[in-house]
């Protein structure tokens, strides 16, 4: 089980990393596309074709941006920008708690109050995520209006519900621990 442990750690930690870099990037893509608008290819690589447009995405979150002349609508790409950051600063939050939580329960119990409030926290940040993609298009669709096509996939609400469903087992588990170790 240590093994499996360490090798999820390791992985979490990664995916964090580089959640962390993609944040970056993407903040500094989206002050270019308002700042230097001709420099943006070298935080993102955009497959523009005039027929059917760039496809934006990030964890659900989709803009199918109109383009001209070769170029992306960078009004589009702004308000995308926006919710990608957001998106992948939620995500950062759901990797940095679970690596917590497994460092944690290397050395406690996994239903200590600190993981489950961890854990909670990571059902929050997974139905935020797609709630952030609504409120994005939203907004997208009042500063763009119809000119990029939009859709959010909603899965990440589900995802969250189920571990919300999860954090009431371990606060049972947490109990039941607190009940025996009364008892001995």
């Amino acid at each position: 089980m240590k093994g499996i442990n360490k090798v999820a750690c390791i992985v979490v930690k990664i995916l964090e990393v580089f959640h962390w870099v993609a944040v970056g990037l993407m903040l500094a893509a989206t002050v270019c596309s308002q700042v230097a608008p001709q420099h943006i290819d070298k935080f993102v690589g955009i497959d523009a074709k005039e027929c059917c447009g760039a496809e934006l995405a990030v964890y659900g979150f989709e803009i199918q941006a109109a383009v001209t002349d070769g170029a992306v609508d960078m009004k589009t790409f702004c308000v995308f920008g926006i919710g990608a950051v957001i998106i992948l600063a939620l995500m950062v939050m759901v990797f940095r708690n679970m690596y917590l939580i497994f460092k944690k329960s290397e050395t406690e119990t996994p239903f200590n109050k600190d993981n489950i409030r961890m854990l909670r926290e990571i059902g929050i940040f997974s139905i935020a995520v797609p709630v952030v993609g609504l409120v994005m298009s939203v907004v997208a669709r009042i500063a763009i209006g119809t000119a990029a096509e939009i859709s959010v996939s909603q899965s990440g609400v589900f995802m969250g519900i189920i571990v919300l469903g999860l954090t009431q087992y371990f606060i049972y588990g947490s109990r039941l621990e607190k009940d025996v170790d009364g008892l001995v």
